[in-house]
Order: C-alpha cells, then structure tokens, then sequence
C-alpha cells in the first residue's frame, strides 16, 4: 500500500474529512471571486459585452462539466486501486485518463473552429455582440487545453489526497487571471487593449499557468500515481470503466443549467417578477452549495481508497460523517429561508415587489434544502465507489425528473407557488430513493 495515501486509512475520519473539505471549498471560493471580477472587468465595456460573454457561457459550461466528469471517474478509481494495492492498476488508470483529456481537447478545437459562429448565431442578429461573442468563444474553445488538462490534474491531485495542493494550485491560475483581465481588456502597461477578447485571452493564460503549475509539481513531488507514455494506450475496459463515472458525472453538472431554462420558461408566463424570484434563490443556493459541494470532493478520495482498500467500516464512518456535517449547513440554509427570507433578499437589494414576492417562495423552497443532506452526499458516495450509474438516478430525481413534471403541473392549480413546492418534493423522493439504494449497496459490498 503507497506511503503517500495510508493517511487515508489511519487518520481519524472527521479530522480528515474536514482537512480535505476546507481547502477545496477555499478553491472553490477563490474560483467564484474570479468569475466575479472577471465580470466586473468586462462589464466596465458595456451592456453587449457582458451579453456576449454570457452566450459563451453553455460551451464554458460544457468544458467545464466534461472536464471535471472525467477528473472524477478517473481519480475515483485510482484511489480504490491504491487502496487495494494495484500501484500498476492506478498508473494505467491515471495514464488512460490522461490520453481521454488529450482527446477532449483537440474535440474542443474542432468545436471552436466550426461551432463557434453557428451557435452563437442562434442567439442573436446584433453584429457588435455577435462580433464580440464569436472572438471570446473562439478563444476558450480553441484554447481549452489548458482548462481541461488543469481540470484532470486537479482531480488526480485530489483523488490521492494533495487537497491543499490543488487549492494553491487553483489559486495561482485564477489570480493570474485576475491581473491580466485589466491589462489585457484595456491595454494597461503598455498592452494592445483587446477588449473582450483580453478577457478570453486572459482566462486562458491563466489556465494554462495552473497546468504548467501542476505538471511543475508532479515531476518534483511523488503523489503516489504516476503518468506513464506507455500506457497512455487505449484500453476498451480501463475506458469504459472511467466513464461509466465520468458521463454521470458530467451530465449532472450541466443540469442545473438545463433545469434553470425549464423554469425560467414556465415562470416567465406568471411575469418576469418569479424569474428574478427564482434567480435569487439560486443565488443562495450557490453559498449552501459551495461548502457541501466541497465537502463531497473531499469525502470521494476517503472513500474511494478505504473501500479499495476492504475498510468498511471506515466507509461507514465516513458516511455517517459527511451526512452529519451536510446536514448541518443545509439546516442553517433552511433557517435562514424560513425564517429570515426578507433580510437576505433586501442583501441583493430586493425591491418592495420583490420581498413581496420572494419571502413566501423562499420559505417553501428553503424547506428543501434540509432534505437535500441525503440527495448532495449519497451521489457523491456512489460515484466514489464506481456506481455513476446510480448516482446519476438520484440528481435526475432531485434535479429534473420530479421537479420539471410536478412544478408545471401544480402551477396549473397553484400558480407559481406549485412550482416553489415541487422543490421539497422532488428533494424527499430523492432522498427516500438515495437510502434506498445506499442501503441495497451497504448490504452487498459496505457491510
């Protein structure tokens, strides 16, 4: 078993578990910071340049959601490998994985070179935006390497336990990004201004200046997996096992974004003052969501090598713990919709027809973010033991299945009040259905 990861099996869990939470849940801080001083930047160019950013953003979102899918699929099996001992295993896994992200990117290229224009063009006639938009997608696309590299190898970093490492490492990228967006954009310090495109130009550089990062520290540090060329060869059942992970993976970081456009279109009949309802509660999902969702990366590796490793128990412990710690910040998620709704709406500067609005709906849908412990943890539990297929189940159950057909079906009767219901809804039956299927798995293999 590799020195570099039996802190994983020995270190007491919930001290373990929240030093490879915090510093992932620090990265993911710094990350939303950067997006927001990316947009403050850009916005100071004008109402087209922040519209034609923000059409690059599904194909952002799509690099994005592939990038860490792939991430997750691989360094969940390379942490059980280690944890069983196939050293061997884990370095082809590593080295297949990184042969897929190779892959991804010259896919992405193609896309930028003929999608770019096409699909932007579906979303406006303007040609200042179009202009605009089609150099800022051209750019991320084309030059998504470095995004989609930096992204495997945070994974990888992670899926071994180097969780401070790839915070740092994440930190240096964005504020790279950060320092050149001004410079680029307005041509500071001597620069050609660039404009939108000093704003692609500069998140590519510094995506790139994080890869460079972490292949840096990779061939000075052992982390205990290594990428080696000659495995870097197709293997059908090594590739079908990391996306068996990866598409679940994937697709459920797209659909919020999906889910988000559903809504908006049925709560856009009801008037624009439920869409911007609906935004806000989003919003405060995000600052429920950013710590459990760091929570979860830190949980998968814990898991994924003790259950390689035979230590059940442990898994259990490890279970027990997350959901406890979820339950906490969902529970103080909830108090504050219910019972705090008109304080944090008048925090994004609410109108009075907003709060009039918005307090009755964030009471309801604040219900749902207590039941949603079971719907954020159990999938990130299956996906660290391989089972991406059921982790899948359970966000579609949370996040489109139930929510979609109900919400527009009590809207009917209701109006938008039966959409604001159908959250908690859709968040019971898919934690009825997460310790369900959690409980089948426990008594085959967590027992």
């Amino acid at each position: 078993m590799e020195e570099n990861q039996l802190f994983l099996k020995e270190k007491p869990v919930f001290p373990l578990l929240l030093s490879m939470a915090v510093p992932v849940m620090l990265s993911m801080l710094i990350n939303s910071l950067y997006n927001i001083v990316d947009s403050i930047w850009v916005a100071k160019l004008g109402t087209d340049a922040i519209t034609a950013v923000s059409l690059a953003f599904p194909l952002q979102n799509i690099i994005m959601a592939l990038g860490v899918g792939l991430g997750v699929g691989a360094s969940s099996l390379i942490s059980m490998s280690l944890g069983a001992g196939k050293r061997e295993h884990a370095d082809h896994l590593a080295s297949a994985g990184l042969l897929l992200a190779l892959i991804h990117c010259l896919v992405f290229i193609a896309a930028g070179i003929f999608i770019t224009r096409p699909f932007l063009q579906m979303f406006t006639n303007d040609p200042q935006i179009l202009d605009w938009a089609c150099s800022y997608t051209f750019i991320v696309l084309c030059v998504s390497f470095g995004q989609i590299l930096q992204m495997y190898m945070e994974k990888l970093f992670q899926g071994v336990g180097k969780m401070k490492t790839t915070m740092y490492l994440m930190a240096s990228g964005c504020i790279i990004n950060i320092i050149l967006d001004p410079i680029l954009i307005f041509g500071w310090f001597g620069a050609p201004a660039m404009g939108v495109a000093g704003a692609a130009v500069a998140t590519v550089i510094g995506q790139i200046g994080a890869l460079i990062l972490y292949v840096a520290v990779y061939l000075k540090m052992p982390i205990g997996v290594s990428i080696r060329p000659h495995l870097m060869r197709p293997d059908r059942e090594l590739i079908r096992s990391i996306y068996s992970i990866a598409v679940p993976s994937s697709l459920m970081l797209a659909m919020p974004s999906l889910l988000t456009g559903i809504l908006n279109g049925i709560l856009a009949a009801f008037g624009s003052v439920y869409v911007a309802v609906f935004g806000l509660y989003f919003k405060l999902q995000s600052f429920v969501n950013l710590p459990s969702n760091g929570l979860i990366q830190g949980m998968r590796p814990i898991i994924s090598y003790n259950y390689g490793a035979g230590e059940h128990g442990r898994v259990r412990q490890t279970i027990r713990c997350s959901l406890g710690i979820t339950a906490v910040i969902t529970l103080a998620g909830t108090i504050g919709a219910v019972f705090f709704p008109g304080p944090i709406l008048r925090l994004f500067d609410a109108d009075s027809q907003l709060l009039l609005y918005g307090i009755p709906a964030l009471r309801i849908i604040g219900l749902s973010f207590l039941i949603s412990t079971a719907g954020i943890v159990v999938p990130g539990v299956f996906e660290a033991i391989g089972r991406g297929k059921e982790s899948l189940i359970i966000s579609l159950l949370r996040q489109l299945i139930i929510i979609v057909p109900l919400g527009w079906i009590l809207s009917r009767f209701l109006g938008p009040t039966g959409i604001w219901i159908a959250f908690p809804a859709a968040e019971a039956a898919a934690a009825v259905a997460a310790w369900k299927m959690l409980g089948r798995i426990g008594k085959k293999q967590v027992s």
